[in-house]
């Protein structure tokens, strides 16, 4: 399974890279929503990890031009900031506050695989 990770903080890819990587799966880092939506045409993820803000084109932005080109795509909205109120967000999959253990973003994506 190929997943695609999109978030600005280098740190942060560097973590959810190694850590995927080592479940088994494929992963694809890209630093912003432009270079995202260039791997997402080029690669065809299975699934899609997405930060929600980042300077230039933000995660709302990268998962309308995502959705409007595969709908059934899965999409992990993934912030530091509780933004679940925000209605752009309802338009992925799941929602997940960043943090260093990555428990609930590999479960998430357990889930996600088998449907």
């Amino acid at each position: 399974m190929k997943i695609l990770i999109v978030d600005d903080d280098p740190s942060i890819r560097m973590l959810y890279k190694e850590e995927l990587e080592d479940e088994g799966y494929d992963i694809i880092v890209a630093s912003s929503g432009e270079e995202a939506l260039t791997l997402f045409d080029e690669q065809s993820p299975d699934i899609v990890t997405l930060d929600i803000l980042m300077p230039g084109m933000d995660g709302i932005q990268v998962l309308r031009h995502m959705k409007e080109k595969n709908p059934k795509l899965p999409v992990i909205m993934s912030t530091a900031y509780d933004y679940r109120d925000d209605f752009g967000v309802w338009a992925s999959e799941a929602y997940i506050v960043k943090s260093a253990d990555l428990t609930q973003l590999k479960e998430t994506i357990r889930k996600l695989s088998e449907k």
